[in-house]
């Protein structure tokens, strides 16, 4: 499993991939978009983007499938990786 996961930080990514992205994985989870005080998915991406600033959700790239996705701290750390790991074990 080495070398298969990078992590991507969300400044490198431009903004309107940023935003589809997140909607994705709003969408993705089941987040209720029709109710979040008038917000709507706005309020849900909003809320992800400052999980994402406290380092609760990361973006990773899959090299294999070539998949760029959110996950949480646990789901990476199901791919037995650690935060702040990268392609330097290869």
């Amino acid at each position: 499993m080495s070398g298969r996961f990078v992590e991507i930080p969300p400044r490198m990514l431009p903004p309107d991939t940023l935003e589809r992205l997140l909607e994705e994985f709003v969408t993705r989870q089941g987040y209720d978009t029709t109710d979040t005080s008038g917000a709507g998915m706005t309020g849900w991406v909003d809320d992800v983007k400052r999980q994402l600033e406290r380092g609760e959700l990361l973006i990773v790239h899959d090299l294999q499938t070539e998949l760029t996705e959110v996950m949480t701290l646990t789901q990476w750390r199901s791919f037995g990786r650690d935060v702040g790991d990268d392609e330097e074990e290869g």
